[in-house]
């Protein structure tokens, strides 16, 4: 991982060989508030060809917009040079770039906060921007005009709610009234990229206050239509006192531990599917099968955003079935432990104790839950697999669904450890012929009320 101390070399041995160079930008920032750092850029006055000439390891990823990734034991570094820039014309490349001092180079970075630069050897920071005073003040503000930052690159609108979600600061008015004005302009943003800023906007220290912010600086119905048709919507009271399905979802991903991508975004789509499926039933608010639409709405949305393939499978089916806790009670020990096996339980029942702590707060079905699932996994695992398809057809039984049906009859039993050898299963299977039966049996298992589920 990169480190200051590396940082510093770096920067030490540019200033040796007769250029200005500084650490800059967040990672200043973040030395300044007293937090580590994820990387550390540097900025200088050297061109990308005197850097490479003095360093060992580098990778141009970019030298002709000024940029040379410097490559170290503990890390990468980009050494960037000190530059001024061309119109975006394209919404996120400059047309063309001058090499210039450190000032001007300040004044074309995204926000005050991000354009301070530091000397490591003297321990002096560097402002032409007004970055000391919004970081005192606790201020995401945009670099002189505004709108002409946005235009610069788009993305800036979407980082600048996720700055201050990150940091728990304020978006300077004028920025606000910017990015308002402009937001319709992410939609030519590469989906790529704003997918990557709402991962990190979910996964950050504060999402919940993230979408509030995206909602209002009007940027979530350009990037999220779907979540933005839940606001307003309303939810039958007595299980949601928190109040609309936007209101839910924003708590419901505020109260998750620690997510992976894919399972913040399952919080963020858990309800899509409700906006459709509202119904004003006699008796309350309903929303009959929301789960299903959602799903589908959730893998539409996971495709727009180009997630891997496996995030989209996987999102798909937490959001399908995450009202399924609502049923576990009533489900037959062998489906219930099949829930439990798979690898998708621990994230969906995470899924379900965060909806629950955004509604009625009621975990005794997620304590319960959990419990099983732990006295599950406990347990001595059942025989293996005791009879295969060969046996049922030798049994006279012709090809076809009834086969698979006695099969996945055998393997409940087998599960629920009513069955331990072959010759047990052989038995069952004769038993179930005789009968006339062709599949899996049905009994229910007690537990506690399908109540704390949420509506």
């Amino acid at each position: 991982m990169p480190t200051f101390a590396s940082a510093a070399a770096i920067v030490a041995r540019l200033r040796d060989a007769g250029f200005e160079t500084y650490l800059a930008g967040g990672c200043v920032r973040d030395r300044l508030r007293g937090r580590p750092a994820a990387d550390y850029d540097i900025a200088t006055a050297a061109r990308p060809e005197q850097v490479v000439a003095l360093f060992p390891r580098t990778v141009d990823v970019g030298a002709a917009f000024g940029v040379i990734r410097v490559v170290a034991d503990d890390g990468d570094y980009e050494v960037a040079t000190f530059r001024t820039e061309g119109p975006y014309l394209d919404g996120r490349h400059p047309s063309s770039v001058r090499y210039a001092g450190p000032r001007e180079d300040a004044l074309r970075r995204d926000f005050t906060i991000n354009g301070l630069f530091y000397d490591p050897a003297a321990g002096a920071v560097l402002d032409f921007v007004g970055g000391r005073a919004d970081l005192a003040s606790r201020l995401v503000r945009a670099i002189g005009d505004a709108a002409a930052r946005f235009a610069d690159d788009r993305l800036r609108m979407l980082r600048a709610v996720r700055l201050a979600a990150e940091l728990d600061f304020t978006i300077d008015p004028d920025t606000v009234e910017a990015i308002r004005g402009h937001a319709a302009d992410v939609r030519t943003v590469s989906p790529e990229r704003i997918r990557d800023e709402l991962v990190r906007m979910l996964t950050g220290p504060d999402p919940g206050r993230a979408l509030a912010l995206l909602r209002d600086a009007r940027l979530l119905a350009v990037v999220l239509p779907e979540v933005a048709a839940e606001i307003g919507v309303p939810q039958p009271p007595n299980f949601h006192p928190e109040g609309d399905v936007f209101e839910h979802t924003r708590q419901a991903v505020a109260a998750l531990r620690h997510p992976s991508p894919a399972l913040a975004m399952a919080a963020l789509l858990h309800d899509v599917g409700k906006p459709e499926t509202l119904e004003y039933a006699p008796d309350r608010i309903r929303f009959s099968r929301h789960d299903e639409r959602g799903a589908a709405i959730a893998e539409s949305v996971m495709e727009r955003l180009r997630f891997p393939r496996r995030d989209t499978d996987r999102v798909t089916a937490l959001v399908g079935r995450h009202m399924i806790f609502k049923d576990l009670p009533q489900m037959r020990e062998a489906k219930r432990r099949r829930l439990f096996a798979d690898e998708i339980f621990p994230e969906l029942l995470e899924l379900h104790r965060a909806d629950c702590a955004a509604s009625h707060e009621d975990f005794t079905l997620y304590e319960w839950a959990r419990a099983e699932a732990e006295r599950a996994a406990a347990a001595p695992p059942p025989p293996a697999r005791l009879v295969s398809g060969h046996d049922v057809l030798a049994r006279g039984v012709p090809a076809g669904p009834r086969v698979a049906a006695i099969l996945e009859a055998v393997e409940d039993a087998r599960l629920e450890g009513r069955l331990r050898t072959r010759d047990e299963a052989l038995a069952f299977i004769d038993g179930l012929l005789a009968r006339g039966s062709g599949g899996a049996e049905t009994a229910g298992n007690a537990g506690p009320g399908s109540g704390g589920g949420e509506r």
